[in-house]
C-alpha cells in the first residue's frame, strides 16, 4: 500500500489523536477530536482559548499529533499503524471558519454545544511530515510536498 492511502485510511477511520505542544522546554499532551481536511494536509481541531494547549500555541505553534490505529492487544501494533504527524497550528480565519465547523461537526456531531461558544477556537494543523511506524523495526517518513 501507498503511504499516502495508507495514512488517508487512518485519518479517515480514527477520530481521536494526542495533540503535543510545549513551552518553556515543558511539553503538554491532550486528548482531540480531529477532523482530516485537504486529504492527509491539515487536521481540524477545537479547544477553548482558556487553556494550556490554546496558551502553548500562542507561545509555540509547532505540535506533534499521534495517531493510534492499533486494536487493543499486548502486540506492540497488533492490526494496524502508529502515525506521528509534525505541523503548524494557526487558528482558522474567520472567512472559513463556517465551512471548516461543519465539516468538524458532520464528523463530531457531538461537539455542536462546544464549538458554537464564543471561547471555543478550531485550529489547522498544517502537516509537514508524518512518521509511519508499522513496528518496532517498521518506521518510515513521508514527507509532503510544499
Amino acid at each position: 500500500m501507498m503511504p499516502e492511502s495508507e495514512i488517508q485510511r487512518v485519518l479517515d477511520t480514527r477520530r481521536f489523536a494526542i495533540l503535543a505542544t510545549q513551552s518553556d522546554g515543558q511539553p503538554h499532551t491532550s486528548l482531540m477530536a480531529f477532523t482530516p481536511m485537504d486529504g492527509i494536509r491539515h487536521l481540524i481541531v477545537a479547544t477553548y482559548r482558556d487553556t494550556l494547549k490554546y496558551r502553548n500555541l500562542l507561545k509555540e505553534n509547532r505540535v506533534a499529533v499521534l495517531i493510534d490505529s492499533r486494536t487493543v492487544s499486548d502486540s506492540a501494533t497488533a492490526g494496524g499503524i502508529v502515525l506521528t504527524l509534525h505541523g503548524i497550528a494557526t487558528e482558522v480565519s474567520n472567512a472559513d471558519r463556517a465551512a471548516v465547523a461543519q465539516a468538524h461537526l458532520a464528523r463530531h456531531p457531538d461537539l455542536r454545544a462546544f464549538l458554537s461558544s464564543p471561547d471555543c477556537v478550531l485550529l489547522r494543523v498544517a502537516v509537514k511530515n508524518y512518521e509511519v511506524v508499522g513496528g518496532i523495526d517498521d518506521v518510515s517518513w513521508y514527507k509532503l510536498a510544499v
